[in-house]
């Protein structure tokens, strides 16, 4: 849809000097043109608190596509929503809930998050904060809508899930938010 975001990544030589580890696209993309949508994995970490080394063993965003982050992990993502891509119902991603809270950052474009009683369409600029509610998005715009998720590992209150009729539903992996 658009070009893949750069990725500037630092660390330290061996003497501790601050210096840029890597600089350039993200390394890991995917697209499900069906569904009108991109995901580009900028970072995660697992565990908390987050291991900082002079250099990062692996490549992190080569770890998983799973939605939710590792256990007290995090991850940040750039989706990219491609209008006309709506089903029947009107949405452009399946309803779903995550055990995680996620800070959507709306790039460009606009998307509108529909949950179970309402709808609320987000414009550049502006942040949500997705508290472990079913969710899905839809661009109902005419321009591709550029969303970061900064998404952070959690724990459903059992009160919580004992509202909502327990934990099916909860999404475990797949590339979506």
């Amino acid at each position: 849809m658009t070009s893949i975001p750069r990725r500037v990544v630092t660390g330290h030589t061996p003497s501790g000097v601050s210096v840029v580890l890597s600089d350039g696209p993200v390394p890991v993309s995917r697209s499900l043109p069906d569904d009108g949508v991109d995901f580009h994995e900028v970072w995660n970490t697992s565990g908390a608190p987050a291991r900082v080394t002079a250099v990062e063993p692996d490549e992190p965003t080569q770890r998983t596509l799973a939605v939710p982050p590792p256990p007290l992990g995090t991850k940040i993502r750039i989706n990219e929503f491609a209008p006309g891509h709506l089903d029947e119902r009107g949405l452009q991603s399946p309803v779903h809930r995550t055990a995680s809270i996620d800070y959507g950052i709306v790039l460009s474009g606009e998307i509108t998050l529909v949950l179970d009683d309402s709808e609320v369409t987000l414009r550049a600029g502006d942040i949500v904060v997705q508290r472990g509610t079913d969710h899905a998005w839809a661009n109902r715009g005419t321009e591709v809508a550029r969303v970061v998720f900064v998404l952070v590992d959690g724990e459903l209150d059992p009160q919580l899930v004992e509202s909502i009729g327990g934990l099916d539903g909860l999404m475990h992996g797949g590339p979506r938010d």
